[in-house]
Parts: C-alpha cells; structure tokens; sequence
C-alpha cells in the first residue's frame, strides 16, 4: 500500500463466497481498475476452507502485484505467505507485528473510535480504518463522520481507510481527507462487479 495523489482501492472479499467460480469474478474486478490491496474476509472459521480461499486469491493477487492481507488470522497470514494481516481489535496490533515481521502488512479496524485508531498506530499498525461512514442498518448505528478523517488526514502521518456502506457521493465527500476506500459487499452486491467497481473509482479520481 503507498502514497497516491488520489485515494487507492482496497478490495474486500464477500464473506463466503463459491471457491469454483469466485476467481474469474475477482479477476475481472482486479483488471476493471488499479487495487492496491485485498483482504480475504470470511465468515467461515473452517481453517482447511480459509486455506482453499487464500491459496485462490494469493494467486490472482500476486500474478498483478497486488498485496494480500486476511482478516484477523495472523498464524495464517504467515503460513499462508500472504503480505499481512487485517485486525478488528487494537490489542493485537503489537503481537501481529512481532509475528510477521517488520515487513508485514499489519492494518488496524478502529470503528469510529479515535483513540484505537492512534493507538493501533503507536503499537506499530501500517494503516487505520474507520467505519461505517454510510448508514447500513447495523451496529449501534455509530458512523465514522468526515470529521474524523478530515482531523486524521491533518494531524496524523499514517494512512487511513474509509469503509463501511460507502456510495458514489460518499466517496466524492470523504476522497479529499482518505488514503483508501475499502469496498467489499458494495460491489460484490452488484450484478455488474468489474462495471461497480469502476464507477467508485471515477468518483474517487474525479
């Protein structure tokens, strides 16, 4: 993940997903528009199937020089050779690092919550997220307000990333004070996945 004039995409798997057919989908997106990373975001806590999964989009993943992180399963970041991992929970951003090395991708899920996102940054997190920015209907109904990232992107080096419910004049809002969209279910949701992801990407680089 880098540093761009514009936001970057990061992609985010469908919780479950069909192992047969998800690959010639993934890869229409990938080739739709430039992604700077995807994170594999299961449901499934069936390690053999999360195995299956991974091997899948590590392979597409890295044929395009795209980085790969997985959600919260930081033994299987690493023995998975994947570039990272993805945490929901500030106190394990430490350990994740000394597991996977300086050289891992160690992201940090921090809700709307300031305070966990600069913490996961001062435990070593390469980037923080906030969200939901969009009112989806679950949760406490707590949003990440452009305020949040509009004082982030100001006071605070470290990337951050917008998601949660996104749309197209969400994005266009929130591009000026975020380093990454992460777009998941708001494209796999679309009966057009490659075309969707393509227009969230005009209204980011517009």
């Amino acid at each position: 993940m880098s540093d761009a004039e514009h936001p970057q995409i990061y992609l985010v798997t469908p919780p479950a997903f069909d192992l047969s057919s998800f690959g010639k989908d993934l890869e229409a997106v990938l080739d739709a528009v430039p992604v700077a990373c995807l994170r594999l975001s299961l449901s499934s806590h069936d390690e053999d199937r999360i195995a299956r999964a991974a091997d899948l989009c590590r392979e597409i993943t890295h044929a395009r020089d795209i980085a790969m992180v997985i959600a919260n399963h930081v033994l299987l970041a690493e023995r998975l050779g994947l570039d990272g991992v993805h945490l929901s929970d500030p106190h394990g951003v430490r350990a994740a690092r000394k597991t996977l090395g300086e050289d891992a991708i160690v992201g940090l899920h921090a809700g709307t919550s300031r305070h966990d996102g600069m913490a996961g940054g001062e435990a070593g997190a390469d980037y923080i997220c906030f969200g939901p920015v969009g009112a989806a209907g679950l949760g406490d109904g707590a949003l990440a307000e452009r305020d949040l990232f509009d004082w982030w992107s100001k006071m605070i080096e470290l990337p951050v990333v917008a998601e949660g419910a996104l749309d197209e004049e969400l994005i266009r809002d929130l591009a000026p004070v975020s380093d990454f969209f992460a777009l998941g279910e708001e494209v796999w949701t679309d009966e057009a996945p490659a075309e969707k992801i393509a227009a969230f990407h005009a209204a980011m680089t517009a």
